[in-house]
C-alpha cells in the first residue's frame, strides 16, 4: 500500500450519513488523547492529515481518509469523563451502527497508552471486538515515552492482557519518533493483501 497516498475524505457525526463501502476499511479506536491522529499522520508521513483536538473528547465523529485503494476510518476516541450522556449515546450508536453494517472491515487498529495498563473504558473495547469477531491487532502507542530496557517487557505484559480477546498482533509504535511504524505498516498490508486475495478467490 503507498501510505503516501492519503486525503481525508469527510467526518460524520450521524450514522445515517456513513458513506458506502466499496473498499477494503482499516479502523483506528482508542481513548480519547491516546495518539490516534499522531500515529494516521506518522503512518503517512503527513503532519496533518489527521488534526489532532486540543480538547479530548470534543471529536464526536466518524472521520474517513483515503489512503491508496483502501479507507483509514478513525473512530471518535471514548472514555473521556466530561463528556455528557448524550455524547456518549451518540458515539455509542455511531460506532455500533459503523460496525453493524454491511462493510469491508478488514482490520481495526486498538491504540492502547503503553505507559499504562488498560482502563476499564479499553478492556470494554476489547470484550465488545471479541463478542463481535472484529479482526484487530494492538498498537500501544508513546513507546517514545519508555526507557529502552522497558520495550521487550511492556509488549509482552500487553500480549499476555490482549492475547485472549483475540487479538492478532501487539505492535508497540510512537507516533513521535516512527517506532514501530514499519511493523504496523507490514501488518496493515498483510492484512489488505488478504482480503483481496479472498475476494479474488469468491470471484472465481
Amino acid at each position: 500500500m503507498n501510505y503516501n497516498r492519503a486525503d481525508f475524505i469527510a467526518s460524520y457525526g450521524i450514522s445515517s450519513q456513513l458513506p458506502e463501502s466499496d473498499r477494503p476499511e482499516l479502523s483506528f479506536s482508542g481513548r480519547s488523547n491516546v495518539g490516534k491522529s499522531s500515529l494516521i499522520n506518522k503512518l503517512c508521513s503527513r503532519k496533518n492529515l489527521a488534526r489532532v483536538s486540543s480538547t479530548p473528547g470534543k471529536t464526536a465523529t466518524i472521520n474517513f481518509y483515503a489512503v491508496d485503494d483502501c479507507y483509514f476510518v478513525d473512530l471518535p476516541g471514548y472514555g473521556y469523563a466530561k463528556v455528557s450522556n448524550a455524547d456518549r449515546e451518540r458515539w455509542d450508536d455511531l460506532i455500533n451502527s459503523y460496525f453493524e453494517a454491511q462493510r469491508h472491515h478488514t482490520l481495526l487498529v486498538q491504540l492502547i497508552d503503553c505507559r499504562h495498563a488498560p482502563s476499564a473504558d479499553d478492556f470494554q473495547m476489547l470484550r465488545y471486538l471479541h463478542y463481535h469477531n472484529i479482526p484487530f491487532v494492538v498498537a500501544l502507542t508513546k513507546a517514545d515515552k519508555l526507557k529502552k530496557s522497558q520495550l521487550a517487557k511492556t509488549q509482552e505484559e500487553f500480549e499476555t492482557l490482549c492475547l485472549p480477546y483475540g487479538c492478532q498482533k501487539v505492535v508497540l509504535t510512537s507516533g513521535e519518533n516512527g517506532y514501530g511504524i514499519p511493523e504496523l505498516q507490514a501488518v496493515l498490508d498483510a492484512a489488505i493483501a488478504a482480503e483481496y486475495k479472498e475476494n479474488a478467490e469468491d470471484a472465481e
